[in-house]
């Protein structure tokens, strides 16, 4: 039984006596200019097991594929040696997630690929929301096909402000069967969840699901973290349906992508902006460059507070005057686009604390910090204009970010 795109799924987790809070790592696209976080990391978790060793931390993106035969034989011993053991079939998990912004309540699901896409303008009950790069996608692909199992960054947001979808279920939260309840390493909080398998709380979630999606008019979910991940698995999912049969597309798990699901009116689900730095920047002809590009579209740079520019321990805030109402990150980002192919000695990186990207700014570039949208503004902007800027919103800091737990075999 399932419903608008969500399925239950058989859920792996670290058998008894693996030290949960040594499993629980944070989102392999975190800290990607920061290997002292990962070196601190790899410390803390020592010779344990841990999901650390079935991720690829994107710091280390540079090293090639020389990880990925490594990764998958980490999986394969740790199916084989019960580190990981099937411990909700044909369901669902209910988890709590405590950090300093609050209590944040999601459900792990599977969802159906069929029912996903991110070109904009779509109608699927589940879409992207922001711009998908094709070029980052290839990559991605040679570490999920051929891998045994995967272990889910991708969150879901669903428009849901009278809680009608989570808020019963976590209600009952004490009549479920508790599955893990640790601290998290690296200052990520406190994780709890509870298996959700009996039917009659799996109908009465499937009936919740009904009537949102009527009052949504069927778009259910937008993909507030993990774009590329699940865009990823849909490319693996194409190119394994060619392989097989109609009737085993049906069931064949690859079909499937594991997911948290979270209210977008959740109070501890804060947006935070995604900042940018341009290693090997210059700022003052940076800054030059940005002001020519927009003279060339009938705009201009205003003192302001939109848009930072950092470097060289100076920061000097600006506005973009007639964007007709544009969100600045829509205006810098082709910019800056546009200035990288120009500059091939420069790199970018995208940052989510402005403490980091001032110390950076110090001697390595120049950063450029921005403001948050409004959350409520998501699931409109995505109805008006397909998909929004890459990079435009973070849901919370870096640390708050979905750690991994649950694994999925997907073959």
């Amino acid at each position: 039984m399932h419903a608008f795109g969500i399925h239950p799924a058989n859920i792996y987790l670290p058998a008894p006596g693996v030290d949960q809070q040594k499993w629980a790592v944070v989102a392999c696209d975190q800290f990607t200019s920061d290997p002292a976080y990962w070196q601190q990391l790899e410390e803390q978790v020592g010779n344990a097991p841990s999901a650390l060793r079935i991720i690829y931390p994107e710091v280390y993106l540079s090293e090639g594929e020389s990880r990925i035969p490594v990764i998958r034989a980490a999986m394969e011993k740790y199916l084989a040696e019960n580190t990981l053991t099937c411990q909700v079939e044909n369901g669902f998990v209910l988890m709590e997630r405590t950090t300093e912004s609050g209590k944040r309540i999601g459900l792990v699901a599977a969802v159906d690929l069929e029912d996903y896409d991110y070109t904009p303008g779509t109608s699927s009950p589940i879409r992207a929301t922001e711009g998908t790069i094709l070029s980052r996608i290839p990559p991605r692909v040679k570490i999920r096909e051929g891998a045994p199992l995967e272990s889910p960054h991708v969150m879901l947001l669903m428009d849901d402000p009278q809680d009608k979808v989570l808020g019963k279920l976590y209600e009952s939260r004490a009549s479920l069967p508790c599955l893990y309840d640790t601290d998290l390493l690296m200052g990520g909080g406190h994780l709890t969840g509870w298996a959700v398998t009996e039917e009659a709380q799996k109908c009465a979630l499937y009936d919740a699901l009904k009537a949102l999606n009527e009052d949504c008019k069927g778009f259910l979910f937008a993909v507030g973290d993990g774009n590329h991940s699940l865009a990823t698995a849909k490319a693996c999912w194409e190119n394994r349906k060619k392989e097989i049969s109609q009737e085993e597309q049906a069931t064949d798990p690859a079909r499937y992508a594991l997911v948290e699901i979270v209210n977008l009116h959740s109070p501890a689900l804060q947006f935070e902006p995604i900042h940018r730095m341009v290693f090997g920047a210059d700022g003052r002809s940076l800054l030059l460059d940005f002001a020519g590009y927009l003279r060339e579209r009938g705009m201009s740079l205003i003192p302001g507070d939109d848009i930072f520019f950092v470097f060289a321990g100076e920061r000097t805030g600006f506005s973009v005057k007639n964007t007709k109402n544009v969100l600045p990150v829509a205006v810098l980002q082709p910019f800056l686009d546009r200035y990288l192919k120009e500059n091939n000695n420069c790199e970018i990186d995208y940052i989510h604390e402005a403490d980091a990207v001032e110390r950076m700014s110090l001697d390595q570039g120049t950063g450029v910090l921005l403001n948050s949208i409004d959350k409520s503004s998501l699931f409109p902007g995505i109805i008006s204009g397909g998909v929004l800027p890459r990079k435009t919103f973070s849901m919370g800091h870096g640390h708050e970010k979905r750690y991994y737990m649950e694994c999925r075999k997907i073959k």
